[in-house]
Order: structure tokens, then sequence, then C-alpha cells
């Protein structure tokens, strides 16, 4: 058979197959909000103009800006200064494009700025030419915020959810999977990328991916990861990885990890090796913070992909326990649920607090159906559309709030005050090191 039409058929197969909501059944009293139509964000500019602008951390005091122009002779710079319109550094850096069956991509641009000054406005122009963008460096120190949603898609609940978000300022922008749903349909990454350009261009949006991502087609795509990994390359090179899909980044005093659920990541894989040599770098004296993101959660009462996250669990949540980490933050499930400390499917009071967030407007609607009795193990879940802010305000201290989309409004639905594990000394006593341990 002809690759073109066999890419065809594959293509017609995998959207009609993927492209239906979930039709899970409440257990409760919510009145949920039905999915909503996508947002089709077509461009307005030139061909040589700059679009789907977004800006992400790239190791200590450095940015990375990129952006797509339609034209293939735009030059990969940027130009930017403190002042608007008055640009004192010039950076070039580089391009790349890339085809998915009848799909080729515009010039997918990337440079990397710095050094930066912290918690600084930075005004830039793209490739000499179009709008001036700005953007707003994190904090060196605390306080710090963070703005996370899960499974964001490019739906009227999006734009609904990001307009929450922006209502109200943040220093950096979390994503555990799922961005687009384009689901192999190239042009809808194209959409997303305009749709999430007034947010991704003005605060670091640090991203990991989900299924959605993964775009697998046997024989012609069996590795996957295309379209992802050329739009939205993140500081994996700058942490000592080797994959754009598993990666880690210092903010303030907080250490991210951003872990690859959809890769491997068995005792013999390389993210496993790398996440022990990472977690045994982690200074708790520096860093007394440890935060980590991944899709697929490893806990989980909601009856959408039960199980998914076990095999992952198994594989890796020692290294994490042992490290002591404070935060695990999860997507795939259409829904929110917060968990107390656990290990071991066990609560432990020195084992991360679990969080699924999967929730920020998808097409394929909500999870509904929360398993019954409740898990003591869960201290608060819902379906319904939202995303949350974690502040941290020192060391020791933070707060989480998680936000219910009202459309209109976004209602604090649940919220918890948090303690760094460093603050336990049960935690600490005869604890082996990470990498001795493994």
């Amino acid at each position: 058979m002809d690759q073109k039409l066999l890419g065809f058929l594959l293509v017609s197969f995998f959207f009609f197959s993927f492209n239906s909501p979930y039709s899970h059944a409440a257990k409760n009293n919510y009145l949920r909000q039905p999915p909503r139509k996508l947002v089709l964000t077509p461009h307005q500019g030139s061909k040589s103009n700059p679009q789907q602008v977004h800006v992400s951390l790239a190791g200590k005091d450095h940015m990375r800006i990129s952006w797509v122009t339609e034209d293939k002779h735009v030059e990969s710079k940027v130009e930017y200064g403190e002042q608007p319109g008055n640009y004192n550094a010039v950076v070039t850096g580089e391009s790349t494009k890339y085809e998915y069956f009848f799909y080729t991509s515009g010039k997918i641009h990337y440079v990397k700025i710095g050094p930066l000054e912290p918690a600084t406005t930075y005004y830039y122009r793209c490739g000499g030419q179009g709008p001036e963008f700005s953007f707003k460096t994190p904090p060196a120190t605390f306080p710090i915020e963070f703005a996370v949603v899960g499974d964001l898609g490019q739906t009227e609940w999006t734009a609904s959810t990001l307009a929450h978000v922006g209502s109200k300022d943040y220093d950096v922008f979390l994503l555990p999977g799922d961005l687009s749903y384009a689901d192999a349909q190239q042009p809808l990454w194209d959409s997303f990328g305009r749709l999430v350009e007034p947010y991704a261009s003005s605060r670091p949006w640090m991203v990991t991916e989900g299924n959605h991502e993964t775009e697998i087609f046997p024989i012609i795509y069996p590795h996957g990861f295309k379209a992802y990994n050329a739009r939205w390359q993140m500081p994996y090179r700058e942490s000592g990885s080797t994959s754009n899909l598993y990666y880690s980044f210092d903010v303030a005093g907080i250490h991210i990890l951003m872990l690859g659920s959809y890769t491997n990541f068995d005792k013999k894989s390389a993210q496993y090796g790398w996440l022990v040599e990472d977690l045994a770098n982690v200074d708790r004296e520096k860093t007394p913070w440890v935060v980590v993101l991944l899709h697929a959660p490893w806990y989980n009462t909601n009856s959408a992909h039960k199980g998914e996250g076990e095999s992952m669990r198994k594989a890796m949540e020692k290294l994490l326990y042992k490290a002591r980490v404070d935060l695990v933050f999860a997507g795939h499930v259409h829904a929110y649920e917060r968990f107390t400390r656990i290990y071991d499917n066990k609560a432990d009071q020195c084992g991360p607090v679990y969080i699924t967030i999967g929730d920020g407007g998808n097409r394929e609607g909500l999870a509904m159906d929360f398993e019954e009795p409740d898990s003591p193990l869960s201290l608060y879940r819902e379906p319904s559309f939202g995303h949350g802010r974690l502040r941290m305000l020192d060391e020791t201290r933070a707060h989480w709030s998680w936000h219910r989309n009202n459309d209109t409004d976004a209602y604090v639905a649940d919220e918890v005050w948090l303690h760094s594990l460093t603050t336990n000394p049960a935690c600490w006593d005869a604890t082996p090191s990470t990498k001795d341990e493994f």
C-alpha cells in the first residue's frame, strides 16, 4: 500500500477513534458542565511575523524563547532589553521544522537569552520584526507562585481557565502533560500555540508530555513525540538529561522534576539512571522544596485511567520517598483530587502529597465516576474544570489552592497549608542518600 494512503487511513482512524468524549456517569450530586467546542485560533499577521511565542526557563539566569514563522527566511534572533522598544542585546539561536504525513510545519525558532536579572520585566522582539512582547523573570528567593494546570486542550473551557489563571499574577506555569490535544491533526498544534501565546509569552511555561503528545504510528512514526519535541523544547540538556521527555530545573528555593510517563522508566532505563543522579545532587539546605510533575497519576480513586500509573509507581516511588519529595502533581484523569502524604499505598508522614489536576479544559469532558466509599487517603476530590496555585512563602511553608472554574469566576474550592519535609526531623533520621541506596 502507498505510504501516503496508509498515512491518511491511519490518521483518519486515529481521529475518529479518539474524538469522542468520555461518558462517565456521576455518582454524586454535583452538576457538571459538559465539554465545550474547540477554539480554533487563526494567525492574523504576515508570514514573517512571529506566532505561537512562548518562553521557558533554560538553566541558571537564562530563558529560551520559541516562536514559529511561515516564512522560512526569517532569522532566528531575539532582541531584548529592560525598556520598551530599547533593545540593548541581541542573540541568534537555531531553528527546526518537521513533517508529519502531509503536514510540514513552519520554521520553529529557539533562542536562549541571558544572563537575566531575577524578578525583572524584559521586552523583546522575535526575528527582527513584528510586535513587541514582554516577560517577567521569576524571583531568586521566596515567595514564589506557580500556576498549575493539566490536560489543557483548546476549548471554550480552556479559554476560561486561562483567563482565570491570567487574572492574578504568578511566576511560573506548570503543565503535567496533554497540551494541545492535536492527536495527529498537526494544524491543531499551531492553533494551540496561538491560543496560549498571550500567557506563554509573558511567563515561563514548563511542561512535560502526556499520552496525547505521543502521536505514534507503527513503522512510520514508531518513536512518537515528533511535534512535541520540535515545538516545546525544555531544558533537558541543562539538567543532564538526554531526552526532552524528562528533565529538572531550579527556581528560587525549589527543585522541580518533570518526569516522562510515556518513555522507559524501569531500573535499566536512561530516565531511571538520570533520576537517581538528579535527586542525589539536590542540596536540601539550598533547595528546601522538591516537587515532581508527571502525567499518569500513581494514586487515583477515579475509574478513569485506573492503574495506568502503577508500573511507574512501582519502579520509581521508592526513589522519590528516599529523597523526601514534597509534592507530586499528575494529570490524565479529568478531575481534581488531593491525597494525604503517601508511600506504598499507605499514609506516611514522610511521603509526598499527591495531587491530580487533569482538569484544564480538554475536549473529552470530565471524569465523573469516583469510587465509593471514599478512600481515607483521598482528602478532596471533585470533577470540575479548574486550575491550581502553589505559593511557596518561604523555606518551610507553602499554600496550595484549587480554583474551580465557574466560567465568570474562579472559586477556591480546596486549599491547604503545607510544610516542607525538611522541617520534620523524623523523616531524615538514618535516611540513606538516593544514590547510595540505588
